[in-house]
């Protein structure tokens, strides 16, 4: 029988896919726990349309994350710290206080953890700092560190 996966099912089919699985097993575990459905036409039609609609919903969000990459490049995200001889920081910069700054000096929300800062920063002077805004779209944001 042929039948639409609803659900992961493990070691037999993802979310979406169309696969041939024994009679018993799609009438008696399958279709009983809702886990997947008959391949009729008109499943297979429903299915075909799901696809597409979220297809157009991933390529907006993709180009939604294009243009905040564009409005993030040209920014510098200016911070104040404390520091001592020779430009070292007391403490450091961390990828939250970047966030911060971002929402509160231009309303920008970005998640901390899509900041990509590999280790705080701890000195003054500029730093390039990649953002991960889409898993295909990289934007990066200049943080300036000034004496405070």
């Amino acid at each position: 029988m042929k039948v639409i996966f609803l659900q992961d099912v493990k070691g037999k089919g993802k979310k979406g896919e169309v696969k041939n699985v024994s009679d018993g097993y799609a009438r008696n575990y399958l279709l009983k726990n809702n886990l997947a459905e008959e391949a009729t036409a008109g499943n297979m039609k429903a299915l075909d349309a799901q696809k597409r609609k979220s297809k157009q919903l991933e390529a907006e969000e993709k180009q939604a994350a294009v243009q905040l990459k564009e409005k993030i490049e040209s920014l510098e995200v200016k911070l104040k710290a404390k520091s001592g001889d020779g430009g070292r920081l007391f403490g450091s910069i961390t990828s939250k206080q970047i966030g911060e700054a971002l929402q509160k000096d231009y309303g920008i929300k970005i998640d901390k953890r899509k900041i990509e800062l590999d280790q705080p920063i701890r000195a003054l002077g500029f730093t390039n700092v990649p953002i991960k805004l889409h898993p295909e779209v990289t934007g990066t944001v200049k943080v300036h560190v000034v004496e405070q």
